[in-house]
């Protein structure tokens, strides 16, 4: 029995699980486009840019737990997609991107959109296949799915020339069943390495847990609260594990470090001799940074092994499932005694001078009116969204902000591009953010960048708008790069290169279906605030922001060895 490969194609997407593919049409990939009128169970979503359509799978494949999926065109439409590409595969966002590709007999010459597709992708991705013989595409689409949904997560690439995908060409090896897409389960580790693990945690006079993105994972943030409910320690996170504590936790949680050494985190790990990292990735926090002198003694726990460098050498290393690893600490530490070092008065002290911003002037209402202050904005946002609403961050100096001052107490609603800082992921990853709710849309998403990140991807707002999204956009508006701008000054005593400005937002939503409001004062927030939220649809309202402390983002840093 044969089959058409397009309808292969199509088949292991069902099986995969896939209900959306983003991307945008071309010749080279328009059997798939054509195949999918007849499947209704898969929404083709049209984007305006490739690089947004990467962007909005690998947002739900890191909401779902289930690969994105994405599609485009050869040449330049697959090397648009480059960007989306590696933030997903650095991130851990499990995507898989589909792209056509010219005939294979004009593989080596130069023709209309040839490329060497494998050798561009290859290194964004965890792995890029293409299709040489009809009888390959079943088997590649489903190695492609596992590969992204096998930790570390990332994104991978099926490439697909036009004539082996041409209606009529046949494959004798139909789609794999839905099984066979499921990633790989991991296993605890050995339990003699786990009884040396569980006796370094009793015998540390000051442990600190050490939270990355892959402890953000739900499975993983369950076993983390059943830790600490019966062995409460100090938790640090980086920006990426945002949400892995709980309210009912939060005295545990001494913030989130991250890009520069001087957070609340960064002066309890002066004091720290055992760090306990789960789910950690160096592209997070440098290891140098983290561990600057060597002062502690590192466990790791983690799906795969540690990279090792000067400042990141563990002693123990729990490779394996993190949720068997954790739930089997916990029972061996149910009859030994575990420091807690967040009762002694140097991390009282910490965790009071880090929860004082709520009392900073900045963070209040200003009686005079004047711009909004970032810190102003946040305790108003804060204070008006149900814990459960998805907030998303672009990467600028809103980035650095909020990663440090907004709190989350769910798995994944707080999302930021921290690794590979890539500006234009807010209002992309809302859309998908949006899209994986079940039902789709049926709950608010807020999304946060700055005027220069969001003129990254912002011709998406039609794609929001077209596709029924419930999403409040805020743009801290400043006209200028403004991340850039103060560590350029920094450097140099002054800046070059970060000009904007000459946008009305207000009328760009509006030009495209979305509401659009404005907020020139730190008087009308709260007010443009609650009718943003309350608003039902797409909404867009341009804040004009007070960055005049931004230095202070980067200021005070803690000298190495000192406290």
């Amino acid at each position: 029995m044969t089959t058409e490969t397009v309808q292969v194609a199509i088949d292991s997407l069902l099986a995969a699980g896939v209900k959306y593919v983003f991307g945008v049409p071309g010749a080279k990939i328009d059997s798939v486009f054509n195949a999918l009128i007849d499947h209704p169970e898969i929404k083709l979503v049209v984007c305006r840019h490739e690089q947004n359509a990467a962007f909005i799978a690998a947002a739900v494949g890191k909401l779902t737990g289930r690969p994105g999926v994405c599609i485009a065109t050869s040449g330049p439409g697959t090397s648009n997609l480059v960007t989306g590409l590696i933030t997903a595969t650095d991130e851990g966002a499990p995507m898989v991107a589909i792209v056509g590709n010219v005939k294979r007999a004009q593989a080596a010459k130069r023709t209309h959109q040839s490329l060497r597709t494998t050798d561009l992708l290859a290194p964004v991705t965890k792995k890029a296949v293409p299709a040489i013989v009809p009888d390959q595409v079943a088997e590649i689409f489903v190695d492609a799915f596992r590969v992204a949904n096998t930790h570390p997560r990332g994104a991978t690439a099926i490439i697909l020339p036009i004539d082996v995908m041409t209606s009529g060409m046949k494959t004798s090896i139909p789609a794999f069943p839905s099984s066979k897409f499921l990633p790989s389960e991991y296993g605890p580790s050995p339990a003699a390495l786990l009884a040396i693990a569980a006796a370094a945690i009793s015998s540390a006079r000051f442990p600190v847990l050490f939270l990355g993105a892959r402890a953000a994972d739900a499975p993983v943030v369950s076993a983390v609260h059943a830790f600490l409910r019966e062995h409460p320690i100090p938790v640090v996170e980086t920006f990426q594990a945002a949400g892995a504590i709980s309210e009912e936790l939060v005295h545990l949680f001494f913030g989130r470090i991250g890009l520069f050494r001087n957070q609340a985190g960064d002066k309890l790990l002066e004091h720290a001799d055992l760090l306990i990292s789960v789910g950690y990735d160096q592209a997070e926090y440098d290891a140098n940074l983290l561990n600057p002198t060597n002062s502690f003694s590192i466990l790791h726990i983690d799906t795969a092994p540690a990279d090792l460098v000067g400042s990141y050498s563990p002693a123990i290393e729990l490779v394996g499932s993190v949720t068997e690893n954790i739930t089997a600490l916990i029972s061996l530490l149910s009859s030994s005694p575990v420091a807690r070092p967040q009762e002694t008065p140097i991390a009282q002290s910490i965790l009071s001078s880090m929860n004082a911003w709520h009392c900073d002037p900045h963070a209040q209402p200003n009686p005079n009116g004047g711009l909004i202050h970032p810190l102003y904005f946040i305790r108003i946002l804060q204070s008006l969204l149900p814990p459960s609403t998805t907030v998303i961050s672009d990467v600028g100096s809103v980035y650095i902000w909020l990663s440090r001052f907004f709190y989350s107490y769910e798995p994944h609603t707080f999302l930021v591009s921290n690794a590979q800082q890539t500006l234009g992921v807010a209002l992309p990853w809302a859309i998908g953010a949006s899209l994986s709710q079940e039902p789709p849309s049926s709950k608010k998403v807020v999304s946060i960048s700055g005027d220069g990140g969001f003129l990254f991807s912002g011709q998406e707002l039609v794609t929001a708008v077209q596709q029924g999204c419930d999403i409040t956009h805020f743009i801290w508006n400043d006209g200028r790069y403004n991340m850039v701008e103060f560590q350029e000054v920094d450097k140099y005593g002054r800046s070059s290169g970060v000009e904007l400005g000459g946008v009305d937002f207000k009328k760009y939503a509006e030009s495209m279906g979305a509401k659009g409001m404005t907020v020139n004062s730190s008087a009308e927030l709260e007010a443009a605030v609650k009718k943003a939220l309350a608003w039902k649809g797409v909404v867009v309202v341009d804040v004009n922001i007070d960055y005049s402390q931004n230095a202070e983002l980067m200021a005070k840093v803690i000298p190495e060895g000192v406290s």
